[in-house]
């Protein structure tokens, strides 16, 4: 058996035990972002950000349709929502929505609901902690920005031709051809002030190579351990951070008081031992992958979100059970192929 999954079932079993001596209760968490449709084109496209200050609600309702339980968040700076429900919930058949955020003065803004509502998702259940997760929610604004692409006008149907029939050609006969003699041309001589130069000749502009661009996101769900980010034969795959990248700028000022404005995100790769270190490890693997796969169970703003919930708490509870998460997600199938 491989020696790091049996790390991993003696990680596992000894939180499995500390839970059982604290008397943890369950709960459940829900997550989401919300983004800017600026174009108003009902879907995510690049001119699209995650917007702060818009109220999110979580409706659940039984087989009659009729509401049982709702809950109601705003997003943070961010443009992310987490809710927390006590207990063990039903959240099977729960949908997530912008709600009405009243009158949307300034028409720069973007307030405006758009597109359905996201039904929730489970992502992870252990000893009854549950985390939920919903599909990106839209907002707009009034009218779609300036910059937006316009949509193509419809097009225009010509006139109906009429056949015009063509008058009747009568037959020209040609007039014979006289032969003409012309004279020889005078032979062409330099003029004597002149001089005759000779130009170099035409040389082709030298050609440059491009340097190779860096491989697309996987559409597919693609998700690679720690030790495959640190091979270099996968640098390529580093996209928006770098290996030299601080941790306090890839995970933000929390983050950078616990663990140091001088760490690395390759020295965080290594982390092991301790609660908090595994927690870096895996929630920049997590970061990553977020990056690197549009398929990954968390977006990048989510596994940044976690990462501050967790080290906020200031509870050693927290921080494991955020890199249980995390654990387990970056377990899935890794498609890297080697960089060129």
């Amino acid at each position: 058996m491989d020696p790091h999954h049996n790390n991993l079932l003696l990680f596992v079993a000894f939180f499995v035990l500390c839970l059982a001596a604290s008397g943890v209760t369950g709960y459940a968490t829900v997550t989401g972002s919300v983004f800017c449709d600026q174009c108003k084109d009902g879907e995510r496209s690049l001119f699209d950000f995650p917007v702060s200050g818009i109220k999110v609600s979580v409706t659940c309702s039984d087989e009659n349709g009729e509401v049982y339980m709702s809950r109601e968040e705003t997003t943070n700076w961010l443009g992310g929502y987490v809710m927390r429900f006590d207990g063990t919930p039903d959240l099977s058949n729960c949908y997530a929505q912008v709600s009405d955020n009243g009158v949307q003065q300034d028409p720069s803004s973007c307030s405006i609901a758009s597109g359905p509502a996201q039904k929730l998702k489970l992502m992870f259940s252990f000893f009854g902690i549950e985390t939920f997760a919903a599909d990106a929610l839209l907002a707009q604004p009034i009218q779609p920005r300036s910059f937006c692409p316009k949509p193509p006008a419809a097009p225009v149907m010509p006139p109906p031709q009429v056949p015009v029939m063509p008058p009747p050609q009568v037959p020209v006969k040609p007039p014979p051809k006289v032969p003409v003699i012309s004279p020889d041309p005078p032979a062409k001589l330099p003029h004597p002030l002149v001089p005759v130069i000779s130009l170099p000749p035409v040389t082709s502009p030298p050609q440059f190579k491009l340097p190779p661009l860096p491989p697309m996101p996987f559409v597919e769900p693609s998700a690679c351990s720690h030790q495959l980010w640190m091979k270099p034969e996968y640098r390529c795959y580093w996209k928006v951070i770098g290996p030299d990248t601080k941790v306090a700028v890839a995970f933000g000022l929390v983050a950078g008081r616990r663990y140091g404005t001088d760490m690395t995100v390759r020295e965080a790769l290594d982390g092991r031992g301790e609660a908090y270190k595994t927690l870096l490890r895996e929630a920049t693997t997590a970061l990553l992958n977020s990056y690197n796969s549009l398929g990954f169970p968390y977006n990048s703003i989510a596994v940044i979100t976690y990462t501050n919930l967790a080290l906020l708490g200031n509870s050693e509870h927290d921080v494991l059970m955020t890199a249980i998460r995390f654990i387990k997600a970056n377990s899935g199938t890794c498609r890297f192929t080697v960089c060129n």
